[in-house]
Protein backbone atom coordinates (compact mmCIF):
# COMPACT_ATOMS: atom_id res chain seq x y z
CA UNK A 1 0.00 0.00 0.00
CA UNK A 2 1.36 3.38 -1.23
CA UNK A 3 1.86 6.01 1.79
CA UNK A 4 0.89 9.53 1.19
CA UNK A 5 1.54 12.39 3.19
CA UNK A 6 -0.12 15.44 1.92
CA UNK A 7 1.48 19.28 3.10
CA UNK A 8 -0.90 21.84 2.90
CA UNK A 9 -2.28 25.40 4.87
CA UNK A 10 -6.11 24.60 5.52
CA UNK A 11 -8.26 21.84 4.83
CA UNK A 12 -12.09 21.33 5.17
CA UNK A 13 -13.97 20.93 7.34
CA UNK A 14 -10.80 21.94 9.98
CA UNK A 15 -9.81 25.59 8.61
CA UNK A 16 -10.48 26.73 4.88
CA UNK A 17 -10.33 29.93 2.73
CA UNK A 18 -10.78 28.53 -0.68
CA UNK A 19 -10.17 25.96 -3.24
CA UNK A 20 -6.84 24.43 -1.35
CA UNK A 21 -8.93 23.92 1.68
CA UNK A 22 -11.95 22.23 -0.78
CA UNK A 23 -9.14 19.70 -2.39
CA UNK A 24 -7.57 19.28 1.29
CA UNK A 25 -10.45 18.26 2.44
CA UNK A 26 -11.69 16.09 -0.55
CA UNK A 27 -9.05 14.24 -2.13
CA UNK A 28 -7.72 12.44 0.30
CA UNK A 29 -10.67 10.60 0.94
CA UNK A 30 -10.97 10.10 -2.42
CA UNK A 31 -7.57 8.52 -2.27
CA UNK A 32 -8.58 6.76 0.99
CA UNK A 33 -11.42 5.03 -0.36
CA UNK A 34 -9.27 3.18 -3.51
CA UNK A 35 -7.91 1.26 -0.99
CA UNK A 36 -4.35 1.64 -2.62
CA UNK A 37 -3.32 4.68 -0.35
CA UNK A 38 -2.71 5.40 3.65
CA UNK A 39 -2.99 9.35 3.61
CA UNK A 40 -2.18 11.22 6.17
CA UNK A 41 -2.30 15.13 5.95
CA UNK A 42 -0.67 17.44 8.13
CA UNK A 43 -1.77 20.73 8.75
CA UNK A 44 -1.40 23.64 11.57
CA UNK A 45 -3.35 23.78 14.68
CA UNK A 46 -4.91 26.72 13.97
CA UNK A 47 -7.23 28.39 16.58
CA UNK A 48 -10.17 28.44 14.33
CA UNK A 49 -10.06 24.29 14.29
CA UNK A 50 -13.91 23.95 16.63
CA UNK A 51 -13.87 22.41 20.12
CA UNK A 52 -15.78 19.26 18.64
CA UNK A 53 -12.93 18.57 16.31
CA UNK A 54 -10.20 19.34 19.26
CA UNK A 55 -11.86 17.05 22.05
CA UNK A 56 -11.90 13.68 19.31
CA UNK A 57 -8.12 14.22 18.68
CA UNK A 58 -5.10 11.90 20.09
CA UNK A 59 -1.59 13.56 21.30
CA UNK A 60 1.10 11.64 19.11
CA UNK A 61 4.38 13.34 20.33
CA UNK A 62 5.88 16.63 21.54
CA UNK A 63 9.43 17.98 20.21
CA UNK A 64 10.93 21.12 19.61
CA UNK A 65 11.71 22.38 16.00
CA UNK A 66 15.03 24.07 15.45
CA UNK A 67 14.59 27.25 12.66
CA UNK A 68 18.12 29.20 12.19
CA UNK A 69 18.23 30.35 16.06
CA UNK A 70 14.99 29.72 17.14
CA UNK A 71 13.99 26.39 19.03
CA UNK A 72 10.06 26.45 19.00
CA UNK A 73 7.65 23.84 20.59
CA UNK A 74 6.02 21.42 18.34
CA UNK A 75 2.97 19.63 19.80
CA UNK A 76 1.42 16.85 17.36
CA UNK A 77 -2.32 16.06 18.15
CA UNK A 78 -4.00 13.50 15.35
CA UNK A 79 -7.48 12.51 14.32
CA UNK A 80 -8.90 9.88 12.18
CA UNK A 81 -11.70 11.45 9.80
CA UNK A 82 -13.28 9.16 6.14
CA UNK A 83 -10.41 7.29 6.27
CA UNK A 84 -7.50 9.78 6.66
CA UNK A 85 -5.27 10.51 8.99
CA UNK A 86 -4.85 14.19 10.03
CA UNK A 87 -2.26 15.34 12.05
CA UNK A 88 -2.19 18.88 13.40
CA UNK A 89 1.10 20.60 14.22
CA UNK A 90 -0.03 23.05 17.89
CA UNK A 91 2.33 26.32 18.27
CA UNK A 92 0.05 28.75 19.50
CA UNK A 93 2.80 31.38 19.21
CA UNK A 94 2.28 30.71 14.89
CA UNK A 95 -1.40 29.36 14.74
CA UNK A 96 -3.25 30.33 17.64
CA UNK A 97 -4.85 33.85 15.47
CA UNK A 98 -7.97 35.01 14.12
CA UNK A 99 -7.08 34.52 10.79
CA UNK A 100 -5.31 31.48 9.04
CA UNK A 101 -3.16 34.25 6.87
CA UNK A 102 -2.11 37.79 6.45
CA UNK A 103 0.46 38.44 9.04
CA UNK A 104 3.66 40.32 9.15
CA UNK A 105 5.64 36.65 9.75
CA UNK A 106 3.88 34.30 7.47
CA UNK A 107 7.02 33.27 5.81
CA UNK A 108 8.42 32.21 9.72
CA UNK A 109 5.04 30.90 10.32
CA UNK A 110 5.47 28.48 7.54
CA UNK A 111 8.68 27.81 7.37
CA UNK A 112 8.05 26.34 10.49
CA UNK A 113 5.47 24.23 9.39
CA UNK A 114 7.69 22.96 6.89
CA UNK A 115 10.38 21.80 9.49
CA UNK A 116 8.07 20.50 11.73
CA UNK A 117 7.01 18.42 8.55
CA UNK A 118 10.06 17.28 8.07
CA UNK A 119 10.63 16.45 11.67
CA UNK A 120 6.96 14.65 12.25
CA UNK A 121 8.10 11.87 9.90
CA UNK A 122 11.02 10.26 11.99
CA UNK A 123 9.40 11.43 15.36
CA UNK A 124 5.96 9.12 14.09
CA UNK A 125 8.20 6.72 12.35
CA UNK A 126 5.90 7.40 9.31
CA UNK A 127 8.10 7.79 6.34
CA UNK A 128 6.04 8.25 3.40
CA UNK A 129 6.58 7.12 -0.34
CA UNK A 130 5.17 10.59 -1.87
CA UNK A 131 5.43 13.91 -0.26
CA UNK A 132 2.40 15.91 -1.84
CA UNK A 133 2.85 19.38 -0.94
CA UNK A 134 0.35 22.35 -1.90
CA UNK A 135 1.00 25.70 -2.94
CA UNK A 136 3.36 28.47 -1.87
CA UNK A 137 3.08 27.51 2.16
CA UNK A 138 3.89 23.85 1.75
CA UNK A 139 6.82 24.99 -0.56
CA UNK A 140 10.04 24.48 2.20
CA UNK A 141 8.81 20.95 2.73
CA UNK A 142 10.27 19.51 -1.09
CA UNK A 143 13.20 22.16 -0.89
CA UNK A 144 13.90 20.85 3.00
CA UNK A 145 13.94 17.78 1.68
CA UNK A 146 16.14 18.23 -0.57
CA UNK A 147 18.71 20.44 1.15
CA UNK A 148 18.75 19.20 4.67
CA UNK A 149 16.80 15.39 5.00
CA UNK A 150 17.61 13.67 2.10
CA UNK A 151 20.82 12.00 3.40
CA UNK A 152 19.16 10.92 6.88
CA UNK A 153 18.22 7.23 6.86
CA UNK A 154 14.46 7.01 5.84
CA UNK A 155 13.74 9.95 3.64
CA UNK A 156 16.18 8.77 1.10
CA UNK A 157 13.50 7.30 -1.30
CA UNK A 158 10.83 10.07 -0.72
CA UNK A 159 9.23 11.03 -3.91
CA UNK A 160 7.77 14.63 -4.33
CA UNK A 161 5.00 16.22 -6.47
CA UNK A 162 4.33 19.98 -5.69
CA UNK A 163 1.01 21.21 -6.80
CA UNK A 164 -0.03 24.98 -7.62
CA UNK A 165 -3.46 26.56 -7.07
CA UNK A 166 -2.71 29.77 -7.94
CA UNK A 167 0.47 30.77 -9.01
CA UNK A 168 0.26 34.52 -8.53
CA UNK A 169 0.90 33.75 -4.85
CA UNK A 170 4.14 32.41 -4.68
CA UNK A 171 5.78 33.22 -1.00
CA UNK A 172 8.60 35.97 -2.44
CA UNK A 173 10.84 37.47 0.07
CA UNK A 174 14.07 39.44 0.76
CA UNK A 175 17.23 37.73 0.15
CA UNK A 176 17.82 39.37 3.64
CA UNK A 177 16.09 36.41 5.35
CA UNK A 178 17.56 33.38 3.80
CA UNK A 179 19.39 32.16 6.69
CA UNK A 180 17.90 34.14 9.57
CA UNK A 181 14.24 32.66 8.98
CA UNK A 182 14.38 30.31 6.30
CA UNK A 183 17.47 28.23 7.60
CA UNK A 184 19.15 27.68 4.65
CA UNK A 185 22.70 29.25 3.31
CA UNK A 186 24.37 30.74 0.50
CA UNK A 187 24.58 27.26 -1.00
CA UNK A 188 20.92 27.05 -1.72
CA UNK A 189 21.02 30.95 -3.34
CA UNK A 190 20.64 30.04 -6.72
CA UNK A 191 17.76 27.56 -6.32
CA UNK A 192 15.51 30.06 -4.14
CA UNK A 193 16.22 32.92 -6.59
CA UNK A 194 13.88 34.48 -8.86
CA UNK A 195 13.87 37.99 -10.27
CA UNK A 196 16.58 39.20 -7.16
CA UNK A 197 13.98 37.72 -4.59
CA UNK A 198 13.79 34.61 -2.52
CA UNK A 199 10.98 32.41 -4.53
CA UNK A 200 9.57 29.80 -2.22
CA UNK A 201 7.08 28.64 -5.21
CA UNK A 202 10.50 28.76 -7.85
CA UNK A 203 12.28 26.38 -5.35
CA UNK A 204 10.13 23.66 -4.94
CA UNK A 205 9.21 23.48 -8.79
CA UNK A 206 12.87 22.87 -9.35
CA UNK A 207 12.80 20.42 -6.39
CA UNK A 208 10.15 18.40 -6.80
CA UNK A 209 10.03 15.14 -8.75
CA UNK A 210 7.04 16.17 -10.57
CA UNK A 211 4.73 19.58 -10.53
CA UNK A 212 1.27 19.68 -10.95
CA UNK A 213 -2.15 22.46 -11.35
CA UNK A 214 -5.26 21.72 -10.73
CA UNK A 215 -5.92 21.87 -14.49
CA UNK A 216 -5.07 20.71 -17.60
CA UNK A 217 -5.28 23.92 -19.32
CA UNK A 218 -3.68 26.22 -16.53
CA UNK A 219 -0.74 23.79 -16.85
CA UNK A 220 -0.31 25.33 -20.48
CA UNK A 221 -1.29 28.87 -19.90
CA UNK A 222 1.29 28.67 -16.84
CA UNK A 223 4.34 28.51 -19.24
CA UNK A 224 2.98 32.03 -21.05
CA UNK A 225 4.10 35.48 -19.74
CA UNK A 226 0.53 36.19 -19.42
CA UNK A 227 -0.38 33.44 -16.87
CA UNK A 228 3.37 32.98 -14.58
CA UNK A 229 3.50 35.82 -12.86
CA UNK A 230 7.26 35.48 -13.35
CA UNK A 231 7.44 31.88 -13.04
CA UNK A 232 7.44 30.68 -17.13
CA UNK A 233 11.17 30.35 -17.21
CA UNK A 234 11.30 27.96 -14.10
CA UNK A 235 8.22 26.26 -15.66
CA UNK A 236 9.18 25.75 -18.86
CA UNK A 237 12.59 24.32 -18.25
CA UNK A 238 10.61 21.73 -16.05
CA UNK A 239 7.88 21.17 -18.33
CA UNK A 240 9.10 17.45 -18.62
CA UNK A 241 7.60 17.02 -15.28
CA UNK A 242 4.49 18.97 -15.37
CA UNK A 243 1.23 18.44 -15.88
CA UNK A 244 -2.35 19.33 -15.04
CA UNK A 245 -5.02 17.10 -13.00
CA UNK A 246 -8.64 18.65 -13.05
CA UNK A 247 -10.33 19.44 -9.25
CA UNK A 248 -13.18 17.63 -8.38
CA UNK A 249 -15.74 18.52 -5.66
CA UNK A 250 -17.25 16.29 -2.33
CA UNK A 251 -19.97 14.74 -3.91
CA UNK A 252 -21.44 13.81 -0.15
CA UNK A 253 -21.29 17.64 0.82
CA UNK A 254 -22.41 19.06 -2.28
CA UNK A 255 -25.45 16.81 -2.94
CA UNK A 256 -28.84 18.58 -3.72
CA UNK A 257 -30.70 15.35 -3.05
CA UNK A 258 -29.25 15.23 0.76
CA UNK A 259 -28.37 18.32 1.60
CA UNK A 260 -29.84 20.28 4.66
CA UNK A 261 -29.10 23.73 4.15
CA UNK A 262 -31.25 24.21 1.17
CA UNK A 263 -35.17 24.37 1.28
CA UNK A 264 -35.75 21.23 -0.90
CA UNK A 265 -34.21 18.24 -1.91
CA UNK A 266 -33.95 17.63 -5.96
CA UNK A 267 -32.09 15.24 -8.37
CA UNK A 268 -32.11 15.66 -11.91
CA UNK A 269 -34.97 13.41 -12.42
CA UNK A 270 -37.25 15.40 -10.28
CA UNK A 271 -36.73 18.60 -10.32
CA UNK A 272 -39.81 20.45 -8.50
CA UNK A 273 -38.04 20.76 -5.11
CA UNK A 274 -35.34 22.88 -7.26
CA UNK A 275 -38.60 25.33 -8.06
CA UNK A 276 -39.22 25.47 -4.63
CA UNK A 277 -36.14 25.94 -3.60
CA UNK A 278 -35.84 29.12 -5.76
CA UNK A 279 -39.12 30.56 -4.67
CA UNK A 280 -37.83 30.00 -0.44
CA UNK A 281 -34.77 32.11 -1.49
CA UNK A 282 -36.78 34.69 -3.37
CA UNK A 283 -39.17 35.33 -0.49
CA UNK A 284 -35.75 35.29 1.77
CA UNK A 285 -34.56 37.78 -0.20
CA UNK A 286 -37.20 40.06 -0.63
CA UNK A 287 -37.72 39.58 -4.68
CA UNK A 288 -41.42 38.41 -6.49
CA UNK A 289 -42.34 34.95 -6.26
CA UNK A 290 -42.04 33.78 -9.60
CA UNK A 291 -41.45 30.79 -11.32
CA UNK A 292 -41.79 31.98 -15.04
CA UNK A 293 -38.75 34.84 -14.97
CA UNK A 294 -34.78 32.89 -14.53
CA UNK A 295 -32.72 33.34 -11.81
CA UNK A 296 -28.94 34.31 -12.57
CA UNK A 297 -26.71 34.48 -9.94
CA UNK A 298 -23.01 35.35 -9.17
CA UNK A 299 -21.45 33.63 -6.54
CA UNK A 300 -17.61 35.02 -6.19
CA UNK A 301 -14.97 37.16 -4.20
CA UNK A 302 -15.73 40.33 -5.72
CA UNK A 303 -12.05 40.67 -7.33
CA UNK A 304 -11.21 42.00 -10.60
CA UNK A 305 -9.73 38.60 -11.93
CA UNK A 306 -13.23 36.98 -11.67
CA UNK A 307 -13.99 38.82 -14.52
CA UNK A 308 -16.48 41.24 -12.97
CA UNK A 309 -15.48 43.88 -14.63
CA UNK A 310 -16.95 42.36 -17.53
CA UNK A 311 -20.23 42.05 -15.48
CA UNK A 312 -19.96 45.39 -14.38
CA UNK A 313 -19.94 46.29 -17.68
CA UNK A 314 -22.69 44.47 -18.99
CA UNK A 315 -24.93 43.86 -16.17
CA UNK A 316 -26.92 46.93 -16.50
CA UNK A 317 -27.95 46.21 -20.11
CA UNK A 318 -28.74 42.48 -19.50
CA UNK A 319 -31.25 43.28 -16.34
CA UNK A 320 -33.12 46.05 -17.93
CA UNK A 321 -33.78 44.97 -21.46
CA UNK A 322 -34.55 41.12 -19.89
CA UNK A 323 -37.51 40.01 -17.43
CA UNK A 324 -35.07 38.39 -15.36
CA UNK A 325 -34.03 38.29 -11.18
CA UNK A 326 -30.17 38.38 -10.62
CA UNK A 327 -28.84 37.87 -6.95
CA UNK A 328 -24.97 38.39 -6.14
CA UNK A 329 -23.02 36.69 -3.17
CA UNK A 330 -19.30 37.98 -2.13
CA UNK A 331 -17.32 40.15 -0.59
CA UNK A 332 -14.27 41.91 -1.91
CA UNK A 333 -12.89 45.01 -3.15
CA UNK A 334 -15.07 48.56 -2.20
CA UNK A 335 -15.52 49.07 -5.95
CA UNK A 336 -17.74 46.41 -6.49
CA UNK A 337 -19.30 46.28 -3.55
CA UNK A 338 -20.38 49.49 -4.15
CA UNK A 339 -21.30 48.38 -7.86
CA UNK A 340 -23.63 46.16 -6.78
CA UNK A 341 -25.08 47.80 -3.79
CA UNK A 342 -25.91 50.52 -6.42
CA UNK A 343 -27.30 48.09 -8.95
CA UNK A 344 -29.83 46.96 -6.44
CA UNK A 345 -30.77 50.29 -5.52
CA UNK A 346 -31.70 51.11 -9.61
CA UNK A 347 -33.38 47.47 -9.83
CA UNK A 348 -35.03 46.75 -5.98
CA UNK A 349 -37.53 44.43 -7.97
CA UNK A 350 -35.14 42.66 -10.13
CA UNK A 351 -31.64 42.32 -8.02
CA UNK A 352 -30.13 41.82 -4.79
CA UNK A 353 -26.58 42.24 -3.82
CA UNK A 354 -25.81 39.68 -0.59
CA UNK A 355 -22.11 41.58 0.49
CA UNK A 356 -21.57 38.17 2.81
CA UNK A 357 -20.19 34.57 2.61
CA UNK A 358 -21.25 31.91 4.42
CA UNK A 359 -21.03 28.71 2.89
CA UNK A 360 -25.13 27.68 4.06
CA UNK A 361 -26.14 30.79 2.00
CA UNK A 362 -24.26 29.56 -1.05
CA UNK A 363 -25.90 26.48 -0.87
CA UNK A 364 -29.06 28.13 -1.03
CA UNK A 365 -28.32 30.45 -3.74
CA UNK A 366 -26.88 27.45 -6.13
CA UNK A 367 -30.17 25.86 -5.69
CA UNK A 368 -32.40 28.57 -6.31
CA UNK A 369 -30.30 29.69 -9.46
CA UNK A 370 -30.89 28.98 -13.34
CA UNK A 371 -28.11 30.74 -15.00
CA UNK A 372 -24.58 31.03 -13.24
CA UNK A 373 -22.03 33.64 -14.52
CA UNK A 374 -18.24 33.02 -14.00
CA UNK A 375 -16.35 34.98 -16.76
CA UNK A 376 -12.89 35.12 -14.83
CA UNK A 377 -9.98 36.83 -16.20
CA UNK A 378 -8.12 33.79 -14.83
CA UNK A 379 -9.02 30.60 -13.55
CA UNK A 380 -6.99 28.01 -12.61
CA UNK A 381 -9.56 25.45 -12.06
CA UNK A 382 -12.69 26.97 -10.41
CA UNK A 383 -14.86 24.65 -8.61
CA UNK A 384 -17.74 26.98 -8.75
CA UNK A 385 -18.81 26.01 -12.19
CA UNK A 386 -18.91 22.40 -10.92
CA UNK A 387 -21.03 23.15 -7.57
CA UNK A 388 -23.86 25.33 -9.84
CA UNK A 389 -23.91 22.41 -12.27
CA UNK A 390 -24.48 19.55 -9.75
CA UNK A 391 -27.23 21.71 -8.45
CA UNK A 392 -28.94 22.20 -11.61
CA UNK A 393 -27.59 26.02 -12.59
CA UNK A 394 -26.95 26.06 -16.52
CA UNK A 395 -23.14 27.80 -16.35
CA UNK A 396 -21.81 30.59 -18.29
CA UNK A 397 -18.02 30.75 -18.34
CA UNK A 398 -15.04 31.82 -20.38
CA UNK A 399 -12.38 29.62 -21.41
CA UNK A 400 -10.11 29.60 -19.07
CA UNK A 401 -7.98 27.21 -17.16
CA UNK A 402 -10.39 24.93 -15.18
CA UNK A 403 -13.62 26.89 -16.74
CA UNK A 404 -12.23 25.46 -20.32
CA UNK A 405 -11.79 21.91 -19.00
CA UNK A 406 -14.62 21.61 -17.25
CA UNK A 407 -17.58 23.31 -19.13
CA UNK A 408 -18.19 22.58 -22.89
CA UNK A 409 -20.31 24.80 -25.15
CA UNK A 410 -23.44 24.13 -25.81
CA UNK A 411 -25.28 23.16 -29.25
CA UNK A 412 -27.39 20.91 -30.81
CA UNK A 413 -28.41 18.98 -34.00
CA UNK A 414 -30.13 16.32 -35.35
CA UNK A 415 -28.28 13.52 -33.23
CA UNK A 416 -29.35 15.66 -30.21
CA UNK A 417 -27.28 17.99 -27.65
CA UNK A 418 -23.91 18.66 -27.16
CA UNK A 419 -21.86 20.17 -24.60
CA UNK A 420 -22.46 21.29 -20.49
CA UNK A 421 -22.91 25.09 -21.15
CA UNK A 422 -22.18 28.47 -22.49
CA UNK A 423 -18.50 29.24 -23.14
CA UNK A 424 -17.03 32.32 -24.94
CA UNK A 425 -13.33 33.18 -25.21
CA UNK A 426 -12.37 36.61 -25.73
CA UNK A 427 -12.14 39.06 -22.77
CA UNK A 428 -15.28 41.11 -23.72
CA UNK A 429 -18.55 42.74 -22.26
CA UNK A 430 -20.21 41.77 -25.33
CA UNK A 431 -19.56 38.26 -25.74
CA UNK A 432 -20.27 37.91 -22.12
CA UNK A 433 -23.61 39.21 -22.94
CA UNK A 434 -24.37 37.52 -25.81
CA UNK A 435 -23.95 34.08 -24.18
CA UNK A 436 -25.92 35.27 -20.93
CA UNK A 437 -28.90 36.10 -23.29
CA UNK A 438 -28.53 33.27 -25.24
CA UNK A 439 -28.85 30.89 -21.97
CA UNK A 440 -31.91 33.29 -21.38
CA UNK A 441 -32.94 32.29 -24.28
CA UNK A 442 -32.79 28.13 -23.62
CA UNK A 443 -34.19 28.86 -20.34
CA UNK A 444 -36.81 30.01 -21.93
CA UNK A 445 -37.56 26.90 -24.28
CA UNK A 446 -38.88 24.22 -21.52
CA UNK A 447 -37.93 21.22 -24.02
CA UNK A 448 -35.05 22.26 -24.64
CA UNK A 449 -33.88 23.54 -20.50
CA UNK A 450 -34.67 20.06 -18.97
CA UNK A 451 -32.46 18.09 -21.85
CA UNK A 452 -29.97 20.07 -21.14
CA UNK A 453 -30.58 20.55 -17.23
CA UNK A 454 -30.62 16.49 -17.06
CA UNK A 455 -27.18 16.64 -19.34
CA UNK A 456 -25.74 18.97 -16.98
CA UNK A 457 -26.43 17.13 -13.70
CA UNK A 458 -24.63 14.18 -15.47
CA UNK A 459 -21.52 15.25 -15.76
CA UNK A 460 -19.14 14.04 -13.58
CA UNK A 461 -17.43 16.50 -11.65
CA UNK A 462 -16.48 14.00 -8.17
CA UNK A 463 -13.33 13.09 -7.16
CA UNK A 464 -13.47 10.03 -9.01
CA UNK A 465 -11.80 10.57 -12.26
CA UNK A 466 -9.18 12.95 -10.29
CA UNK A 467 -7.99 10.17 -7.86
CA UNK A 468 -7.49 7.88 -10.30
CA UNK A 469 -5.21 10.43 -12.26
CA UNK A 470 -3.31 11.04 -9.33
CA UNK A 471 -2.68 7.19 -8.68
CA UNK A 472 -1.12 7.16 -12.08
CA UNK A 473 1.10 10.32 -11.12
CA UNK A 474 2.12 8.41 -8.17
CA UNK A 475 2.78 4.88 -9.71
CA UNK A 476 5.19 6.91 -12.34
CA UNK A 477 7.54 8.18 -9.17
Amino acid sequence: MKKILFAGAEAMPFAATGGLGDVLGSLPAALSDTGECDVRVVLPLYESVSEDFRRKMKQEAVFNVRLSWREQYCGVWSLVRNGVTYYFLDNEYYFRRPSLYGYFDDGERYAYYCMAVMELMWRLGFYPDILHAHDWQAALTVVYLNCLYRSRPGYENIRTVFTIHNIEYQGQYDFSILGDVFALGENEHTLMENDGCINLMKAAIECADRVTTVSPRYAEEIRTAEYAHGLESSLNRNAQKLCGILNGIDYEYYDPEHDPAIAAPFTRRALSGKVRDKAAMQKECGLSVRRDVPMLSVISRLAAHKGLDLVEGCIDAIVSQNDIQFIILGRGEDRYERFFTDLQNRYPDRVRALIAYDRDLSKRVYAATDIFLMPSRTEPCGLSQMIASRYGAIPVVRETGGLFDSIKPYWSDEKGIHGNGFTFSGYRCEELRERTEAAISLWRDVPARRKLLSRIMQTDFSWNSSAGSYLELYRGL
